[in-house]
């Protein structure tokens, strides 16, 4: 079967990039990196792409320019299997210039959307209960960074 990967278009920031996503992953790497030749599209010796790795999903960046800009039509969802958890890549993703949105959003200093969950979300939201759901949800959406004591406290509270 054929894989599908992400491939990351940077203005001119692809290494720092992949430097800073590997540095905030346990189980990540750099892979290859590319740079352009004589002739080609950038300068000359210039990082053109890297590969990385972050727990076995393999992504390219690519330093192509500034025609392109990340925006939050697409995102990387990280599955928390904690507060702590959430807590640290909360804090990893929004340092040096990040940028906190509603509902566990938020983009990274390069632009590139991320969204911080804890995994027990699914299960609060989507509580069988519908005043619980209701709860949770409202109560998630007042947040930036998820808080999943309040949740819990909000759906509890009815």
């Amino acid at each position: 079967m054929s894989q599908i990967s992400p491939f990351l278009w940077f203005d001119d920031q692809a290494e720092e990039a992949v430097n800073f996503y590997v540095s905030v992953f346990d189980n990540a790497h750099v892979g290859k990196v590319a740079r352009y030749g004589e002739g080609g599209m950038g300068q000359a010796g210039k990082v053109m792409t890297v590969t990385f790795d972050i727990d076995g999903l393999k992504f390219t960046a690519l330093n192509g320019g500034p025609l392109f800009k990340f925006n939050e039509s697409i995102s990387f969802v990280i599955d928390c299997k904690d507060q702590a958890e959430v807590d640290r890549y909360w804090a990893a993703l929004t340092a040096d210039g990040g940028e906190p949105g509603q509902c566990g959003w938020l983009k990274d200093r390069f632009g590139v959307s991320w969204q911080v969950v804890p995994a027990e979300l699914h299960s609060l939201i989507g509580d069988p209960d519908p005043g619980r759901a209701q709860r949770a949800t409202q109560a998630m959406l007042q947040m930036t960074r998820l808080d999943l004591s309040a949740m819990r406290a909000a759906a509890d509270a009815g």
